[in-house]
């Protein structure tokens, strides 16, 4: 009787652990999709702005800034949540604000250190493409920024509230968009459209959002931190820990658990930097002028990789949730809660994530045609080519997140650095000996993405010994992916048929297409009304259902 009351208890508390994740990821995930959107609606006037060309200085400037802020200051606040967690969990609040204060002293050496050097050397750092140094420039001051955000955004997603980084990820998107466009408008009037001048000035406005938005965000976390001091501080006030942790020990246990992520960030954002120069370097000699090459890599890193991007936040949102609670079962040893939360974590991604990836492909001549209008055919091929790379990106962002919270940080690492070879090899054969060109970047990828999803889902296996609900987590959303896929092609051809509207056509067959995967992925995944309701909006959910009559 008594194992029975304890079992009881034990499913209680993972279904409450879980219920508070799946909400919390809601809440990130939904911002990161806002701040997604946001994201891709303004490069739209920005592409009319700054063109291919423009998009390709941004993309490769934005390759090396993204690599540097990763190894300098990115990391903090995956270190930051992961550690505060584990001294939450343990009721240490005095050691978790200890952490706190350390961070910061870490963020002003790294992050200004970083901006410095990243400043000093932009037309070294970007040789391949010297009309991108004067982008770099301007994104350098954002590296130390960032630092900042990034430690506030860590400290309250270790108390499991995700409500401050979600507003500060749409103000900072909304910033960003509105400074990118205006920037970009009025440091291209003085040039002639078309030439290298206008798009080297285009870029380099575009990126003056990226400070602005990082220094929104950033005023916004530090009103939310002081928003919530006095509960921090209550609680300090009640820690009877016997120990207090020093200062060298918190700084030691920063830098084990930074350098494997840093070792990893750099890893995984070194790959676009070197994926760009084996891409201009192999098509200049083959005869390719720099300016076609630049246009090339403006379509992937403008149109297909923003695109790409999208829903690919819902896994980014869900894995920053995810490190701390299973981080926090973990450290307890409780391992059933740690793969409730895994299999929530799963099943929330891939209800999402692959649809996303099958409208993005049969529907990806309508999207490109609303979003960039006058847009080369080829971004259209490249899309439906690579939609796929959705589902595996989602899978290793938070197989990345999974392995770093349970304290196997040097796995993703050494998936990442096998990933990168090979898929190194599989670009170079295919750009060397083939006329693919863009698609050997869509190519190459898909090989790395889907590696890394292999490698890590292996790696999971390995420690966590989990127990995937594979037709929950994977057949359900396919089936009812595949369905919905045509009904969006048909309706879509249907609707065009009638009015002729790019615009409206692709609306409806979109909202027909998420009502209809709504009630096939009810149907065949066959959800019970309890497990519904520990979705976001569960309640809703299951009125819809039951009026349908699906259950």
């Amino acid at each position: 009787m008594s194992n029975s009351v304890e079992n009881s208890k034990t499913r209680k508390k993972a279904s409450g652990i879980a219920s508070n994740f799946a909400f919390q990821a809601a809440v990130l995930a939904g911002a990161g999709i806002v701040s997604r959107i946001i994201g891709v609606l303004y490069r739209a006037p920005l592409f009319q702005i700054i063109g291919d060309t423009g998009n390709g200085y941004y993309g490769t400037a934005y390759n090396i800034y993204a690599m540097i802020l990763m190894i300098s200051t990115y990391s903090i606040p995956t270190a930051v949540s992961k550690i505060i967690s584990g001294k939450l969990a343990l009721h240490e609040y005095r050691n978790a604000k200890r952490i706190f204060y350390c961070s910061f002293l870490y963020v002003i050496v790294a992050g200004g250190v970083a901006a410095i050097l990243t400043y000093a050397f932009a037309p070294q750092l970007v040789d391949a493409q010297p009309n991108a140094a004067l982008c770099l420039r301007i994104l350098a001051p954002a590296i130390f920024l960032s630092g900042f955000l990034a430690i506030f955004r860590g400290y309250l997603q270790a108390y499991n509230t995700m409500v401050p980084t979600s507003v500060s990820q749409i103000l900072e998107q909304m910033m960003h968009a509105v400074v990118s466009i205006m920037a970009a408008y009025f440091m291209t009037r003085p040039f002639v459209a078309g030439t290298p001048e206008h798009a080297k000035y285009g870029a380099a406005g575009s990126a003056m959002g990226i400070g602005a938005g990082v220094l929104a965000g950033t005023l916004f976390m530090m009103m939310a931190y002081m928003g919530r001091r006095k509960q921090i501080h209550s609680a300090i006030r009640q820690d009877t820990t016997a120990t207090t942790d020093s200062y060298s020990k918190i700084f030691k246990q920063i830098f084990a658990i930074m350098t494997p992520i840093i070792i990893a960030a750099v890893a995984y954002n070194v790959t676009p930097v070197i994926d760009a120069n084996v891409f201009y370097y192999i098509l200049q000699n083959k005869g390719m002028s720099e300016l076609e090459s630049v246009n090339l890599y403006g379509m992937y890193s403008g149109q297909y990789v923003v695109l790409i991007n999208l829903p690919v936040a819902i896994a980014s949102a869900v894995g920053v949730t995810l490190i701390p609670n299973i981080s926090g079962a973990y450290v307890k040893g409780d391992m059933k809660a740690a793969n409730h939360v895994l299999n929530e974590s799963m099943s929330l991604t891939m209800l999402v994530t692959i649809p996303c990836a099958v409208g993005m492909g049969v529907l990806a001549g309508p999207i490109i045609q609303l979003l960039f209008p006058g847009a080369d055919p080829l971004v259209e091929k490249a899309l439906f080519a690579g939609c796929i790379s959705v589902v595996f990106y989602s899978i290793s962002t938070l197989t990345n997140s999974v392995l770093q919270g349970i304290g196997k940080v040097m796995e993703p690492v050494k998936n990442a650095v096998l990933a990168l070879f090979l898929h190194l090899i599989v670009l170079t054969l295919i750009l060397k000996f083939t006329n693919f060109n863009l698609y050997a970047l869509i190519l190459g990828a898909i090989t790395y993405s889907f590696l890394m999803c292999v490698l890590n889902a292996c790696s999971v296996k390995k420690y966590l010994n989990a127990r995937m609900d594979g037709k929950r987590i994977y057949a359900a959303p396919v089936a009812a992916s595949l369905l919905m896929g045509v009904l969006a092609w048909g309706s879509y051809k249907g609707l065009y048929m009638l009015c002729s509207s790019n615009v409206i056509s692709l609306i409806v067959s979109v909202l027909l297409s998420i009502l209809f995967y709504g009630v096939a992925i009810i149907k065949i995944g066959g959800y019970s009304k309890e497990e519904l309701l520990r979705l976001p909006k569960g309640t809703l959910i299951v009125r819809f259902a039951e009026k349908l009559r699906l259950m």
